[in-house]
C-alpha cells in the first residue's frame, strides 16, 4: 500500500472519529459515570464543556500517533533487515519482529501518551469526585509538572498493560487467518469486501478481548485517582490487578468494558474510512500521473 496515502487516512480517520475516543476514555477513566449509549455520553460532554469539548486533545493524540507511527516503522524495517538479511521473509517471522517492534515503541512513546491522555480529559466534568483535575498549560508544561510532582517514572504510568496489549495484532491475526480459511472453503477467491468485513471482524474480537487492559492502561496513563488511605495518587504498576479486581467487585465483568461500544463503532469505522481516503488519494496520484505522462507524449 501507499504510506503517504495511508498515513493521509489514518490521521483523517482519527480526526473525524476522535468524539468517539473521547467518549470511550470518559468511561473507561470516569468510573461513577453511567455507561450509556455513545450518542448519549458525547451530547452530555457537549451540553456540560461546549461544543468542541469532543475534540479537546486532538493535537497531542494526532502528534504522539504520528511519532508512535515512526518508532513502530523505524524499528520493525531496522529488525527485519538485520534478521532476514535478503533471505524470504516469513508469516512466523514478521509477527515476531512486529512483536518486538511494538515493545520498543511502547518504551519509548509511553510518555507521549500519558501526557495526551492527561490533556485530553483536563477541564473534563467528571462524575467521580476521588479524581484529582489537572491544570496543564501545554504538552511541554505537562511534562515538567508531571517529572516535579509525581517522578519521571510516572511518565511510563501503564506500561505494563500497554506490553501486554503488544499481543492484539497476534490475536487479530490468528482470528484473520481463521475466518479467512473458513470462507476459502467455500469460494475460490475472496474479494477486497470478504478482505475488510473479516478484518473488521477479527479486529472487533482482539479488541473485545484485550478492552479490560485497556481500560486499565488508560486509569493508570490518567494516574488521578486518590484510591488509598494515604490519599496519594494511583499510578504503579504493581496496581493493575488490584484496579481489574476493583472494577469487577464493584460493577460486575461488565464494568471492565465500559466504552467498549465507542472503541468498536471507532475501530470499524476508522478501517472503513482509511480504506475509502486511500483509494481516493491512489486514484488521484493515478489520474495525476496519467496526466503527465499523456502531456510528455
Amino acid at each position: 500500500m501507499n504510506k503517504p496515502s495511508m498515513f493521509w487516512g489514518s490521521v483523517t480517520a482519527m480526526t473525524v472519529f476522535f468524539p468517539l475516543d473521547t467518549a470511550r476514555l470518559r468511561l473507561q477513566v470516569d468510573e461513577k459515570r453511567k455507561s450509556k449509549t455513545t450518542h448519549m455520553v458525547l451530547l452530555e460532554i457537549i451540553k456540560e464543556e461546549g461544543l468542541l469539548a469532543p475534540y479537546r486533545g486532538w493535537f497531542p493524540v494526532i502528534s504522539s500517533l504520528c511519532c508512535s507511527n515512526f518508532v513502530y516503522f523505524y524499528a520493525f524495517n531496522s529488525l527485519k533487515a538485520v534478521w532476514v538479511k535478503g533471505q524470504n521473509s516469513t508469516t512466523g517471522k514478521d509477527l515476531v519482529v512486529g512483536f518486538v517492534a511494538g515493545v520498543v515503541n511502547v518504551l519509548l512513546t509511553t510518555p507521549l501518551w500519558v501526557v495526551n491522555t492527561r490533556l485530553k480529559l483536563q477541564g473534563a466534568k467528571f462524575r467521580n469526585e476521588d479524581i484529582v483535575p489537572t491544570n496543564y498549560k501545554g504538552i511541554i508544561d505537562a511534562f515538567h509538572q508531571i517529572i516535579r510532582d509525581e517522578g519521571i517514572l510516572a511518565l511510563w504510568n501503564g506500561t505494563f498493560p500497554s506490553l501486554l496489549l503488544v499481543f492484539n495484532p497476534a490475536i487479530q491475526f490468528m482470528f484473520y487467518e481463521g475466518l479467512k480459511r473458513q470462507l476459502l472453503k467455500k469460494r475460490m477467491k475472496l474479494s477486497s469486501v470478504d478482505v475488510f468485513i473479516i478484518g473488521a471482524v477479527a479486529k472487533a474480537i482482539a479488541t473485545t478481548v484485550t478492552y479490560p487492559m485497556q481500560t486499565v492502561q488508560s486509569i493508570l496513563r490518567f494516574g488521578r485517582h486518590r484510591l488509598n488511605p494515604e490519599n496519594r495518587t494511583l499510578g504503579s504498576l504493581r496496581n493493575v490487578l488490584y484496579l481489574l479486581h476493583q472494577r469487577v467487585r464493584r460493577f460486575g465483568i461488565i464494568g471492565l468494558y465500559k466504552g467498549l461500544e465507542a472503541k468498536l463503532l471507532q475501530t470499524v469505522l476508522t478501517a472503513a474510512l482509511m480504506f475509502l481516503v486511500y483509494e481516493k488519494l491512489t486514484a488521484a496520484t493515478f489520474t495525476v500521473m496519467g496526466l503527465k505522462r499523456a502531456r510528455k507524449h
